[in-house]
This record gives C-alpha cells, sequence and structure tokens, in this order.
C-alpha cells in the first residue's frame, strides 16, 4: 500500500454535491474505516464542525511484474515498448488494442505490402474502423513509436463532383467553389451551348470551398484519362474574397507540376460590373478571420484597372460572392 496527501478543498471539490454537513460525516466515515488519516500539521479549516485541512490517503500497489515481462517478451519486436514499461499502468488502458497490433505484426506483416484507406487498414488491425482515424489510434502509434507510414494506409476525401459537356480533348475544365453556381453554370451548358462568358468548357467541376484541398488530389490522380492530356487547360473561379483567392493560390502553387491552374478572369470582370450596378456599398462584409495574406499570382492575372477595383472591395470589408451572377449572366 501506498500513501498520498489529499487536500479537503479537493475533497470538497470532488464530492460537489454534498452540503458541508454531509462532508464532515463522509471524512469522519472515511477516519474511522481507516482510508484517511489527518495530517494534524495542515491545521483545521476554522468552521464548526471542524476538520483538517488535508488527509493522508492509502492506494493499492500493483504488481506490474507480469506486464513488464509482456512488454519486454511478449509483443512484436517492431513495437518500441519504452513507453509503456515507464508507464505500466498506461499498459492496462492500451493492451487490447497493443496485442491486436502486434498479432498483426506478427501474422499478417505482408498485408502491408498494398495500400488500403486509413478505415479499412483500421478495422483490419483493431476491428474497429475508426480507431486510427478519430480515436486513440495515432497516439498509440506515438507511444509506440511506429511510423503511420509504416501501416500504408492512405486517407479518403469526399469524391468531386464534376459534369462532362465534352470528353473530347483538348479542352477546358472549369473549378467552381460553390455549390449554386456549379448548378446554374451546369444547367446552361446542358440546355444552351458550351461556352459560359465566352469560354468553351468541356468539364464543370464543383470544389466545394476548401474541402478541395483534398478532394483535388483525388481528382488529378484518379479521374478518367482524358483529363490528364497534356493541352489541357484548367480554370478556376471563387467567391471575390481573401478565402476564394488563397484556395486559388492554394492550387496553383500545390499542382504547379502537374497541371497549370489559371483564372477565369471574365467571370471575375463580370461580377464587378454587376457590383459597380448595385453599388459596392449594398455589397456584403467580409467575414470575420479570414487569412488577408494573399499572394500576388490571383492579382497579376488582371489590369491595372482591375486590380484596383479588387483592391477597393476587399479593403473596403465587402467581398462579392459567386452567387451574384446567375444564368442569365453567361
Amino acid at each position: 500500500m501506498g500513501k498520498t496527501k489529499i487536500k479537503l478543498s479537493h475533497i470538497i471539490k470532488t464530492h460537489s454535491t454534498m452540503d458541508y454537513m454531509q462532508i464532515y460525516h463522509y471524512i469522519c466515515s472515511e477516519i474511522e474505516s481507516g482510508h484517511l488519516i489527518p495530517v494534524k500539521a495542515s491545521g483545521l479549516n476554522g468552521k464548526k464542525p471542524a476538520l483538517y485541512n488535508s488527509y493522508w490517503t492509502f492506494r493499492e500497489e500493483w504488481d506490474y511484474s507480469e506486464i513488464q515481462e509482456e512488454l519486454r517478451y511478449q509483443l512484436n519486436p517492431l513495437l518500441n515498448t519504452e513507453y509503456y514499461q515507464r508507464n505500466p499502468g498506461k499498459y492496462n488502458e492500451d493492451k487490447e488494442q497493443i496485442r491486436l497490433l502486434s498479432r498483426y505484426l506478427t501474422q499478417n506483416k505482408e498485408f502491408l505490402i498494398s495500400p488500403v484507406t486509413i478505415n479499412e487498414r483500421s478495422f483490419e488491425i483493431f476491428h474497429r474502423e475508426k480507431f486510427l482515424d478519430r480515436e486513440k489510434g495515432r497516439s498509440l502509434l506515438a507511444r509506440l513509436k511506429f511510423s503511420e507510414e509504416k501501416l500504408n494506409f492512405y486517407e479518403t476525401s469526399e469524391p468531386m463532383s464534376y459534369y462532362s459537356h465534352s470528353k473530347q480533348t483538348p479542352q477546358n475544365f472549369l473549378i467552381i467553389e460553390n455549390k449554386d453556381t456549379f448548378f446554374s453554370m451546369r444547367k446552361h451548358l446542358i440546355n444552351r451551348q458550351d461556352t459560359l462568358l465566352g469560354l468553351k468548357v468541356g468539364t464543370l467541376i464543383y470544389g466545394g470551398g476548401k474541402s478541395i484541398y483534398k478532394s483535388f488530389a483525388d481528382f488529378v490522380n484518379y479521374v478518367e484519362p482524358y483529363f490528364k492530356q497534356e493541352k489541357n487547360k484548367v480554370y478556376y473561379f471563387g467567391d471575390l474574397d481573401y478565402e476564394g483567392i488563397l484556395i486559388f493560390e492554394h492550387l496553383q502553387g500545390e499542382y504547379a507540376n502537374q497541371v497549370e491552374i489559371r483564372l477565369f478572369t471574365q467571370a471575375y470582370e463580370k461580377m464587378l460590373e454587376k457590383a459597380e450596378n448595385i453599388g459596392y456599398q449594398e455589397l456584403p462584409e467580409t467575414k470575420e478571420g479570414q487569412n488577408k495574406n494573399v499572394g500576388k499570382y490571383f492579382f497579376e492575372s488582371f489590369s491595372q484597372i482591375t486590380q484596383n477595383k479588387i483592391r477597393n472591395v476587399l479593403e473596403d470589408g465587402k467581398y462579392i460572392p459567386q452567387e451574384i451572377l446567375n444564368e442569365r449572366d453567361y
């Protein structure tokens, strides 16, 4: 048995539903049973009936010899057990998952040759599909100093929606930030013609704001072969605000070696034209918390006059949503 000093204030806090007299009788009962011993040097609390300000409490000391034996000699040698040897109590909490991982590495290590999704690998090892991604799987691996990369899984994103008006190549692809604009442009292409504001568009892609950061990688790597033709051109069109600008600059920087992404400048110019007609003062306020550290690539796509108009809108704390345009404008 080992003993630990505990303050009266801590006992009161952990029994917050009790009033003072109930706390008093509880502590007296614990003293009588031998679970608490007053620390007389701590002094009394000054209340009636009085209680000492600190107590010794006793805890049972565990025999971890069997756990230490398992950690040293029974788990797969690819697992570093130093953390759990220092903290055997933690091993009691994690041992079921650690044993599953150890057994998997011993019996099924060859499965790691082929990559699978994170949830598939999680279920394969731990029999819970969310353990790696949403539970404590990653912290468990870190404690075992076992790199995630060794499990050879990949993370998935929501599939990107796109509409192929034509699969002829070369063609123009247009990425749209918002859903309403995607729907109205798709309707226009289906019902009327194959151009949007003078740009002939073969495929329309719904980006979905910042979610495109993950989904576009999957699109680039696994989309239909016609997308990868070298002479194809990819354009981007989003809200005229800091966030929309940063999405474009992120895509352009991230995929510079795979595909060149241009701005659909005609659409932004049309947005500015309509905003001028209704009056900039009528535009909505910029959403709070946006990162304003935009680069130069967005603005370089426009004439100096248009750059000045865009900066005036942004610096006035306004923005122009894509939804300022509708099917009549295309």
